[in-house]
């Protein structure tokens, strides 16, 4: 077969290998100093076309600010916690309980990200940086009217949300300014949100890293001033925590809309673009309504789990907590490879090179199967130690355990499961993977989690089997679609 043959067959079939297994032969990050120069270039965001940068090199310039990215993002909640925590356990439940308030806003702000990253990565990939900028300033627009009612309605009912909730009277009088300011500032969040995927969209996921950083380095300097009142600053307790964490993203924010404005980065907008396109929202709205319906299916379906075990006590609900946070954050490189395929196969198809957005996809998906392997390995073999650091009693330990071997035994199956779902998102294709997690979570993981756990009385162990073979199934219908190849006529 021609390699001319071999192209051909590959936009029409999604067949992953010809021609010549689709290797990159004189890709500079095949070498040790090639790896360590890649990796200084991410950090530092070079300027490189995506579309013409060997794939491995590709991916590693975007998949290195992305993993470090979400690793700040996760801080955020780390560092108020922690502060927070000197006040008391009142303190602690009020932020907790309106974190799971937040939940709302970020599961509409993810949604909201995979329909911008789409539009703009087809836009960038078409040569076309003025409907980028016409798609950015969408998003923005439309995060603002979403985030409206939201925080009217936050600020305003901020007491009777905690008291919905369950909060005790003494969380609620802590906590109320918390979740007022923390949801009367939620259109921060989502614009915050919006606005890095923006930038990874364009392929300057560097930026978006870089702002992550700010918003850290003044949230951890503000929340013991604040909460503590220390020097000059006033005691506001809880709700220093909220202020703290709103002025580290507003500034991130205010760092967004600069670097869009002054062309600093891929895409310059300017303020004609900031009126409503009717035509542009439209397909914003049609992606990212499937994005967050895809994001809500998984939320939904993590709360049904719960639900089913905490039927067996507390202590199998803790475990499970444990675990799940020691996998959720050594998983964060998989994520960050995972938005880097999106972004490389949303660029692609938008130059008109489907068999690149396929190579691409494909090799993050091996690239992210030698780390989660790895990693997974690492868990079935050490999790009594690692869950040893964690504390509690020992029932809570042993329940913890068993959950984080039996999920991380999963981990082969959902490391092509994680990348093919997010580039099906860069291709603009988001009802596809939004109709597998319906079937895979609703429809699958839940019955047999009740089933395994409940009438065949496996108890706790039941639940976790069946979250690993829902991912694991996930992986399989994903890889048997993607080589279908329909994701490849996908008009955004």
């Amino acid at each position: 077969m021609s390699e001319r043959e071999g192209r051909e067959r590959s936009a029409t079939t999604g067949d992953p290998t010809p021609p010549h297994e689709r290797s990159d032969p004189e890709d500079p990050t095949e070498s040790e100093e090639g790896l360590w120069a890649t990796f200084l270039a991410a950090l530092r965001g070079d300027s490189v076309d995506l579309n013409t940068a060997p794939l491995k090199r590709a991916i590693i310039l975007m998949a290195v600010p992305m993993v470090l990215e979400m690793v700040m993002e996760s801080v955020f909640a780390v560092v108020d916690i922690f502060f927070v925590s000197k006040l008391g356990a009142d303190a602690v439940a009020a932020v907790g309980i309106t974190e799971s308030l937040v939940t709302i806003v970020f599961t509409v702000a993810v949604g909201l990200s995979i329909g911008v990253t789409a539009l703009v990565a087809r836009r960038i990939g078409e040569g076309d940086p003025e409907g980028a900028s016409r798609s950015a300033a969408q998003a923005i627009l439309l995060g603002v009217v979403i985030s409206l009612g939201i925080a009217v309605f936050g600020a305003l009912r901020a007491e009777w949300l905690l008291e919905l909730m369950g909060a005790a009277p003494a969380a609620v009088a802590v906590g109320k300014g918390y979740t007022q300011v923390i949801l009367g500032a939620n259109g921060i969040i989502l614009l915050l949100f919006l606005l890095n995927a923006v930038f990874r969209g364009a392929g300057d996921a560097a930026i978006a890293m870089r702002v992550l950083w700010l918003a850290n380095a003044i949230n951890i300097v503000l929340d013991p001033l604040l909460i503590f009142g220390l020097g000059p600053f006033p005691e506001l307790g809880v709700t220093g925590a909220a202020v703290a964490t709103t002025i580290g993203r507003g500034t991130a924010v205010c760092v967004q809309l600069w670097t869009l404005f002054s062309g600093a980065g891929r895409i310059h907008m300017r303020l004609r673009h900031l009126k409503f396109d009717l035509p542009v929202m439209g397909r914003l709205v049609k992606l990212s309504g499937a994005g967050t319906f895809q994001t809500f299916v998984g939320v939904a379906s993590w709360i049904a789990v719960i639900r089913i075990l905490a039927s067996f006590g507390s202590e199998a609900v803790a475990g499970h907590t444990v675990g799940i946070r020691v996998i959720l954050f050594g998983i964060l490189p998989s994520w960050g490879l995972s938005n880097a395929a999106a972004t490389l196969v949303g660029q692609a198809l938008g130059a008109g090179k489907p068999d690149r957005a396929e190579r691409a996809a494909w090799l993050a998906a091996r690239i992210n199967l030698v780390f989660l392997g790895g990693l997974g390995l690492i868990f079935v073999i050490f999790a009594p130690w690692i869950i040893a650091a964690f504390g509690g009693d020992d029932l809570t330990q042993a329940y913890a355990t068993e959950a984080l071997r039996i999920i991380a035994a999963g981990f082969f199956f959902y490391a092509y499961g994680m990348v093919l779902t997010q580039a099906f998102n860069g291709a603009g294709d988001a009802w596809t993977p939004t109709w597998i997690n319906v079937g895979c979570f609703w429809f699958w993981e839940i019955g047999l989690a009740w089933a395994l756990a409940l009438p065949l009385g496996m108890g706790p162990r039941g639940v976790w089997i069946a979250i690993t073979v829902a991912y694991s199934t996930v992986a399989l219908v994903s890889a048997y679609l993607f080589r279908m190849g329909r994701w490849k006529l996908k008009k955004v």
